[in-house]
Order: C-alpha cells, then sequence, then structure tokens
C-alpha cells in the first residue's frame, strides 16, 4: 500500500463510523415514534390517526427552523462542539418520549426533539466537506446517510421486539440514551479539520488542506448568504427536496402501521416485515454512489429515475389494492428501496456549484424545506388515514416524488472556474495529471494515484 492508499484508507476508517453512528443514533430517536405509535402510544393516549400524524410531523417544525443557523454554526465555529451539546440534549428528548403521558406535553416534546436534532445533518455534511475531494464525496455522503435506512433496518426489528418484551415507554428511554454516551465519544475521537488532527502527521495534514482548497479554487466565488440563497439551484433543490421528503418521511412514519392493518401480524412480525425496505435501500444507495463517484456525475442521471420508479411503485401498491398483500407489500418494498438511492449523488452536488464558505448554509436551506416535507408526509399522510383506510395516502406519496423527479430536469449544470480562469502557478495541471486523466485513472492524492502529480494538478471539470 501506498504512502497515499494509507492516508485516504485512514481518513475513511476513521471518519465514516463516527458520522454513520451519529447519523444511525439521530435517526433512532426520531423514527422509532413510528413503531412506538403502533405498539401502544396511540392506544394508550387515545390518539387519532390526526394527532398521532401532528406528533410525528411536529419534529420536523423544531427541525425546519434550526437547520440554517446550525449549518453556518458548524462552518464557523464547530462540528465538534455543537454535535457534543446535541446528543446530549437528543438522547434526553428521545427518553422523555416514555415517561410523558400528556398529549400537548408529548407535542412539545417532540418539537424540541426537532431542534437539537436538526444540527446533525448539515453538521454532518459540512464536516465532510473538510475532510473529503469531490471525487470521494458522493460515497462519504452515502455513508453518512447510511444510517438512515440501516438504522431502520434494524430498529424497526429491535423497536417491536422491545415493546412486545415491556413496552413503547421502556422502548423509547432504553433507545434515548445511548446518544449522551456517544457524544463523548464523538467529542474524543473528532476532528473539525485537517489542521485540528492530532492522529495524522503534518505533511498529511498540509496535504489535505492543500487539495481542498484547489478544489475550491475551481467553484465559481459567492460573496454571501444571500446570494447563496437566491441561487436557481438552492430555490429548485429546496421544492424538489422538500416534495421528495414527503415520500420518504410518509412512507416512514407510517410504513409499520399499513404492514400491521394489511397483514394483521403482531408487533413482532411487524417490525420484522418493515424492515425489509431498507436492506434494499441500502444496497442502492451503496451502489448507486459508488458508481456516480467513479464517472463523476450527480446532477440527474443517479437522482431523477429512482424518484420516478417510486412514485410508480406507490401508485401500483395502491392499485393493486388491500386485498393483494404480497404483490402491495412487494411495491412498497421497491418504493423504499429506490426513494432513498439517489441521497449520496445529491448532496455530494450541491458542494460543487458553491464555495465552502456559503455552501454548508445552502444543504441546510434545502434540508429545511426536506424538514417541512417531512412534515407534510408524517400529517398528510396520516389525515389520509395513515394508508389504512384510502388510497389517498399512496397517491398523494406518489404524485409528490414524480413532481420531485420532474424538477431535477431543471437544475443547472453548475459553472467551473476553468483552468485559464485561474492564476497560473503551481496550481496548473501537469503533464502527468493530463495522462492520468487520458487514460482514466485520478492523480487524486486522496483517492489514489501519483502524489507527485497530485500535488500539482487542478481540479477537474464536474459535471
Amino acid at each position: 500500500m501506498t504512502e497515499t492508499t494509507a492516508l485516504a484508507s485512514q481518513r475513511w476508517r476513521r471518519l465514516m463510523p463516527l458520522v454513520f453512528i451519529t447519523y444511525s443514533f439521530a435517526y433512532l430517536d426520531r423514527s422509532n415514534y413510528a413503531i412506538g405509535s403502533a405498539g401502544g402510544l396511540k392506544h394508550a393516549l387515545q390518539l387519532t390517526p390526526g394527532q398521532v400524524g401532528l406528533l410525528g410531523g411536529l419534529f420536523f417544525i423544531g427541525y425546519f427552523i434550526f437547520q440554517v443557523p446550525a449549518a453556518i454554526f458548524a462552518e464557523r465555529r464547530s462540528v465538534k462542539r455543537l454535535m457534543f451539546w446535541s446528543l446530549i440534549a437528543w438522547g434526553v428528548f428521545a427518553s422523555l418520549q416514555g415517561v410523558v403521558s400528556s398529549y400537548p406535553l408529548l407535542l412539545v416534546d417532540r418539537f424540541l426533539l426537532g431542534v437539537v436534532e436538526a444540527a446533525v445533518l448539515p453538521a454532518m455534511l459540512v464536516f465532510l466537506t473538510h475532510w473529503f475531494s469531490s471525487r470521494e464525496r458522493g460515497r462519504a455522503d452515502t455513508f453518512l446517510i447510511l444510517g438512515n435506512p440501516v438504522t431502520l433496518l434494524w430498529m424497526s426489528v429491535v423497536s417491536g421486539y422491545l415493546i412486545a418484551a415491556t413496552s413503547y415507554r421502556w422502548m423509547f428511554i432504553i433507545e434515548g440514551l445511548p446518544a449522551i454516551a456517544w457524544a463523548f465519544a464523538f467529542r474524543a475521537l473528532s476532528a473539525d479539520r485537517p489542521r485540528d488532527a492530532k492522529w495524522l502527521a503534518p505533511s498529511e495534514r498540509t496535504e489535505i488542506e492543500e487539495r481542498l482548497a484547489s478544489e475550491q479554487a475551481g467553484v465559481p466565488k459567492v460573496e454571501g448568504y444571500r446570494e447563496a440563497f437566491k441561487s436557481w439551484n438552492v430555490q429548485v433543490l429546496s421544492v424538489q427536496y422538500a416534495l421528495w421528503s414527503v415520500g420518504v418521511y410518509g412512507f416512514v412514519f407510517w410504513l409499520p402501521t399499513i404492514v400491521k392493518s394489511l397483514s394483521g401480524h403482531g408487533i413482532g412480525s411487524t417490525g420484522a416485515l418493515s424492515a425489509i425496505p431498507y436492506a434494499l435501500a441500502v444496497v442502492l444507495m451503496l451502489g448507486n454512489s459508488y458508481v456516480s463517484d467513479r464517472v463523476h456525475q450527480r446532477r440527474r442521471l443517479f437522482v431523477w429515475p429512482f424518484l420516478i420508479v417510486g412514485a410508480v411503485a406507490f401508485y401500483l401498491s395502491y392499485r393493486v389494492g388491500t386485498g393483494h398483500f404480497v404483490e402491495s407489500f412487494v411495491l412498497l418494498i421497491i418504493a423504499g428501496g429506490v426513494m432513498y438511492a439517489p441521497y449520496g449523488p445529491y448532496f455530494a452536488f450541491i458542494p460543487e456549484f458553491l464555495p465552502q464558505n456559503v455552501s454548508g448554509a445552502a444543504m441546510g436551506v434545502i434540508n429545511a424545506f426536506g424538514a417541512l416535507g417531512g412534515f407534510a408526509g408524517a400529517y398528510v399522510v396520516g389525515a389520509l388515514g395513515g394508508g389504512t383506510k384510502s388510497g389517498g395516502a399512496f397517491i398523494f406519496m406518489a404524485a409528490c416524488l414524480l413532481a420531485a423527479g420532474l424538477l431535477m430536469f431543471l437544475v443547472k449544470r453548475p459553472r467551473v472556474v476553468e483552468q485559464e480562469e485561474r492564476p497560473r502557478g503551481p496550481r496548473m495541471r501537469s503533464a502527468a495529471a493530463v495522462l492520468a486523466a487520458r487514460a482514466g485513472t485520478s492523480p487524486d492524492p486522496l483517492v489514489g494515484g501519483s502524489l507527485e502529480s497530485a500535488l500539482h494538478s487542478g481540479r477537474r471539470k464536474t459535471h
């Protein structure tokens, strides 16, 4: 193994478990509500489907409000500090879901849980832009967001059997406390930027920082947040991600209820069946991000086809009807899997058309609109009967996914600062780098190749 390859491997081994586990805890503590609701909370508090949907959706209102402030704090100050306090707070609020017996207090608790978890995704995405090059970022973002389906995969099973063995209250308490312990592990093991990493040699810190700085030279400058938020792509992606999230969170929050209603199984078996779509999601996410990074394409091909397929699967599941559980459930598995596939390439695309000083806040804006979509997905699907009383919920999710897929055609190709526009000097591509590019190899020191030619190479054009 070369020195360069070892450096790349060291970063992946050290940082990927950190971001994966952190996002896994966040997703566990926001999503076990779906199992808890089907497993006793709804009955214990005598809630209507609309009230259940409001409890699920109110999380996203708090989540929406604090997305951009969290992203700005992460970029300007410290991801490590932000995540330490957020982990402690959301562990407390997640556990309180098993303690509170009042519907109004539970509404407050769900809102506050959304507030403290708002930091997670924008902060982690900012964190990865500080550590990984554009040719790695699709896979890096995927490993982060894999915490979503992987957590739902095991959570659906474990939470169901925890409720069967104890109660929905103890399930919330048991699954909320580990986030508090993880806060101290994250603070001890993470570093905000390569220059802060004591586990890297000084030369390695410099190498990573210089490569990432050279990539930023190829991104058009944006002076402030206002200009970034007015960007056509940011505005289109905000609406697009909101619609996408309607389908995702309508599915996540109501799948256990739909499965239990259609199959007639108990909560343990319902949890196990609800895990199957997320197994497919893991496979599709890994494959899609790998190919996207290899061909360095993000914008359309690795996003819209999956969303269109998801829309069709939702609609066909409705058309098959509740009288054919197996066929309907297979289509729900497909819909769930393909909805997750585009996440890695999608979030890797944003830092490729906006510079680092504003890309974190832009991702916060886009994810904030996703939170509004999450609220609509949880609440409106509940108001439509939770997918168990009529086909309206399936048609609603299908329509939103279809619109999200079509909106990707309005996203513009990012303008790249070409080589002749940059100052001449050490950042100009060497002949070795040009030959490597023509040969289909990468001189990027962060993904392997010739270290010498990499240090003199400029940023390739992205798509």
